[in-house]
């Protein structure tokens, strides 16, 4: 099994405020939100790095916080530990998912 980036990114959807706000979404938003999610769980961590869409991004103000594009609308704030993308918690606005108010 390969590790590091070469490691195929296995998802982590348990965190009780990221579900919550999953939960919020309506189903247009939930789709697109999921298809996201779906193409994640075919990748690599490399292909995340790579990949201009998804837009993952270290947040300065928190080590080891990143955020990633789920839809045009919505971005996630995540960690990364070893294989596993731990998703946090949802925003509708751009500056939410950084903490900025």
């Amino acid at each position: 099994m390969p590790s590091g980036n070469l490691a195929s990114v296995l998802l982590d959807l348990n965190d009780p405020h990221f579900q919550s706000d999953l939960f919020a979404l309506d189903a247009s938003d939930i789709r697109k939100v999921f298809k996201t999610l779906q193409k994640l769980s075919g990748m690599t961590w490399n292909d995340v790095f790579k990949d201009h869409g998804l837009k993952w991004e270290a947040i300065k103000s928190v080590t080891g916080k990143y955020t990633i594009r789920l839809s045009q609308s919505y971005r996630a704030v995540a960690l990364r530990q070893g294989a596993y993308l731990r998703l946090q918690s949802l925003h509708l606005d751009h500056d939410g998912a950084y903490g900025k108010k």
